[in-house]
């Protein structure tokens, strides 16, 4: 367990974080560098030496090395993001960017999403620093710029530039995992990543006659964008399991004692109530049209038309996703990746993998913890690029009631002070047996 200072430490930390503006807007809007500034002088006081690096003026990055007792061992990267997406004060209870503390609750943006887990690191760091405490194997810690856009400023930016800092590393911990999910059956579940669906955000383009509203057009650019969007958001995606997945299926068919009926994957969801949303939106490729662009006056049919559609793919599932896409839209319409990732899977019968169960068992003893893999994905995607197997693991426990998924990204983003001491408990105990 952590000791008092590290539990109180986490509370601050998260609020001080909160309150440092670091919304990314996307298209390099976006300004992470005093959050990676408090995250540093935090470390440098544990006698850390931290480098700051920017690819971009003000989108900072920070990494710092512990090394550990066997220099034999494989090292672990343990790393966390410092921008948060946008915030409409007036939408919000409180103020997003307050870092307030009220009934034994911290709000604002960011805090599940993820400075609480930055605080947790910077936490955990100190309590070491003070006990005299050294890891078996050399920790990286890295706080990354960019995760909520590109990543191009951020964990994509180490990646390719500065990959020596990551020397050794083998397996990588971030967001998001061994969070509490309620089944609203009295069940606590507590799911860690071992997997990530790939990224495919698409732009689609239709090319047609342009003319005036009133004739007849058989080349209309927007009626052949919205046949081809509409094929798309009504494409029924074929069931494919990956090991992750399937793991997934398996172990949360034990919780409830039913047969893990994998040929039928649709009925054992059904069987699994409202714990299937931990895996219904991973046994598939999906792709959910989201943009319209197109025209400029309505009497005037313009010659062309643009959307983007959120595409994600398995592990595996990547050529398949390319030859539906190019089966939905068409000859009429054009596609390309504006923005494209890997899809990640990582054992579940790791030595790493076992520890965090265990870790998380010892504070939550009647809690199932199951493998689970994400629909999205996180900046463990470029740090694979070097070797490095990436697992989510940002633990938090929560009451029932609050709805850990729907508070990323959502409003009223909060979490609870007991929540951050559990997560820097298990947190600790996790990195002290890694």
């Amino acid at each position: 367990m952590a000791d008092a200072q590290a539990r109180d430490e986490v509370v601050r930390f998260t609020s001080d974080l909160i309150r440092i503006d670091t919304t990314n807007r996307g298209g390099g809007d976006c300004r992470e560098r005093p959050a990676a500034e408090y995250a540093a002088a935090l470390l440098a006081e544990t006698g850390l030496e931290p480098t700051l690096l920017e690819r971009t003026p003000g989108r900072t990055n920070v990494v710092a090395r512990i090394e550990g007792s066997d220099p034999s061992a494989d090292a672990l990267l343990l790393h966390g993001h410092l921008d948060v997406v946008p915030a409409e004060a007036a939408d919000w209870s409180v103020h997003p960017f307050s870092g307030e503390i009220r009934d034994g609750v911290v709000w604002g943006r960011g805090a599940v999403d993820m400075k609480n887990m930055d605080a947790m690191i910077l936490a955990v760091v100190r309590g070491w620093a003070r006990e005299g405490v050294r890891p078996r194997r050399d920790i990286v810690i890295a706080f990354t710029a960019d995760e909520e856009a590109s990543a191009e400023d951020g964990s994509g930016f180490l990646a390719d530039e500065h990959p020596h800092l990551f020397e050794g590393c083998t397996e990588g911990v971030g967001e998001s995992g061994a969070f509490t999910f309620h089944d609203g059956g009295g069940r606590e579940i507590y799911p860690i990543a071992a997997g990530e669906r790939g990224t495919g955000w698409l732009k689609l383009t239709a090319r047609g006659r342009a003319g005036h509203g009133s004739k007849v057009n058989r080349e209309n650019a927007v009626t052949r964008l919205s046949a081809a969007i509409t094929r798309i958001g009504e494409h029924e995606w074929p069931l494919r399991l990956t090991p992750t997945v399937r793991a997934a299926l398996t172990e949360l068919a034990a919780v409830y004692g039913i047969e893990a009926r994998l040929d039928d994957v649709d009925a054992l969801l059904d069987k699994l109530g409202p714990a299937a949303k931990l895996v219904e939106a991973t046994v598939r490729n999906s792709a959910n049209p989201t943009m319209l662009e197109a025209g400029y006056k309505v009497n005037v049919i313009p010659g062309e038309a643009v959307a983007h559609v959120d595409g994600r793919y398995l592990a595996g599932g990547e050529d398949e996703f390319r030859a539906t896409l190019d089966e939905l839209t068409g000859p009429d319409v054009a596609w390309e990746f504006v923005h494209r990732e890997v899809a990640l899977q990582a054992p579940v019968d790791s030595p790493t993998y076992a520890r965090m169960r265990a870790a998380v068992e010892e504070f939550a003893p009647g809690g199932h913890v199951v493998p689970y893999c994400m629909s999205g994905g996180t900046d463990a995607k470029q740090f694979s690029r070097l070797g490095i197997t990436g697992y989510g693991f940002a633990p938090l426990r929560l009451p029932e009631g609050l709805d850990y998924q729907a508070l990323f990204h959502g409003v009223d983003e909060r979490v609870p002070v007991e929540a951050l001491h559990f997560g820097v408990d298990v947190l600790d105990r996790f990195l002290r047996t890694a």
